[in-house]
């Protein structure tokens, strides 16, 4: 069987095995690093969070005449967090990351998104993951171009998506590591069968970069499923957390403890698209916040002191309209709220210019308008937190001019 006859029998395989084809430039794989340095781990919000009931601008009186009954109550049961400011609040089941919003580790961009138009789930959120909203050419995304210009990455990826399959934002010719976290993370899978592995060990022993990226992701297999099977070992009895999003989180805030090669990650998470019962302070919306705020904080509570050099950054493709619908929901709509959390941000208030919810300044009539295109204050975070230059963040965000006016000061230099 020829090599071009044999990937092609073997694509079923690959999809079984966790190990995925980047274009042609080989298999996902990961690395390890000497020493600790600084991270991005971006978590996607698929499904179009409402973040109008994520941050409450509560000071607005619009909010509440458009929500009869799921806007977040000020007072009362199931009331609101305040954030100090008088016009701002966070939704009650983001109570576990308030410790970070007082020691101003947590900030929130608002009014932020993408400034394509669209309300289709799958171009937002292909823009938004390679970078060029509007752009349905771009071969790759964001992420990956971010791990070709960082300083030090040359041989094995440093990147890691908490998945089955490699994600947009991590598509393009650099190679990642595609885990599956939880309780299947360690289930064997084909490539660890023998006489597969043996194929494919004859198969890629070559010196291209295709054989040579093969080899690697095979050992770099090896060492993230032993660094895992050693804390699964050391938790109580190999039990995971109630909470399915605390699970991979705090496996993942391990994970890069153990391996602080690690310096990107991405994790998205679905189910945040609530046209019927979204609810108020109770319901689906909360229902989905909780164990997610449980999540980060079980995340940033396992990074330990490399929180200080980590920056988390939580997106989602686009808002929700302000008003509910028929069903107690809230339909596609345009700006949202970019949630960034670390040591260096400099957090402990709401950043972005707030449009307001009058009719006459909603985007199109119908939905929060947006004054800060989603790029600006992860270049804030790619030059400050991560120290690319001017010439390296343009590489990331081709044809894209920031505007840093107003996040000079979101990450501490």
């Amino acid at each position: 069987m020829n090599r071009r006859v044999f990937l092609k029998k073997s694509a079923s395989l690959a999809a079984a095995s966790g190990l995925y084809l980047l274009g042609s430039h080989g298999w996902a794989v990961s690395a390890s690093g000497a020493g600790s340095q600084r991270r991005l781990i971006v978590v996607f919000l698929r499904g179009a969070v409402d973040g109008l009931s994520v941050v409450v601008p509560y000071g607005d009186s619009q909010y509440n005449d458009a929500r009869p009954t799921i806007a977040i109550p000020r007072l009362g049961d199931g009331a609101l967090l305040e954030l100090g400011d008088g016009h701002f609040g966070i939704n009650p089941a983001l109570a576990p990351l308030m410790p970070q919003w007082r020691d101003r580790t947590l900030a929130f961009v608002h009014a932020c998104g993408s400034p394509d138009p669209s309300r289709s789930h799958f171009e937002a959120q292909d823009y938004m993951e390679t970078g060029t909203p509007g752009l349905k050419s771009t071969p790759d995304g964001w992420m990956n171009r971010l791990l070709g210009v960082l300083p030090g990455v040359r041989d094995a990826a440093e990147a890691i998506n908490l998945g089955p399959t490699t994600p947009r934002i991590f598509s393009g010719r650099f190679a990642v590591a595609n885990m599956g976290l939880g309780k299947n993370a360690a289930k064997p899978i084909a490539v660890d069968r023998p006489i597969v592995a043996e194929a494919f060990a004859r198969m890629y022993s070559g010196n291209d970069p295709l054989s040579r990226a093969y080899r690697e992701g095979i050992a770099a297999r090896k060492k993230l499923l032993a660094e895992l099977d050693q804390d699964m070992t050391e938790a109580a009895g190999g039990a995971p957390p109630a909470s399915q999003t605390a699970d991979y989180t705090g496996e993942l805030g391990r994970l890069i403890v153990r391996d602080p090669g690690i310096r990107l990650a991405f994790i998205a998470l679905s189910g945040w698209d609530t046209h019927v019962s979204q609810g108020a302070a109770r319901g689906q919306l909360y229902n989905h916040l909780k164990p997610l705020s449980d999540g980060l904080s079980s995340l940033l509570a396992a990074l330990g002191p490399t929180y200080a050099d980590s920056v988390v950054i939580v997106v989602s493709e686009f808002g929700r309209t302000l008003n509910e619908n028929g069903n107690g929901g809230t339909d596609h709509g345009h700006g949202n709220v970019l949630w960034i959390m670390g040591g260096e941000v400099n957090g402990g208030r709401v950043y972005g210019q707030w449009p307001g919810l009058a009719e006459a300044d909603l985007y199109q009539g119908r939905d929060l308008a947006i004054t800060t295109d989603f790029r600006n204050p992860i270049c804030a975070v790619l030059k400050t937190h991560l120290r690319l230059s001017d010439h390296q963040v343009a590489r990331v965000f081709p044809n894209f001019s920031p505007d840093l006016s107003s996040f000079s000061y979101l990450v501490r230099a």
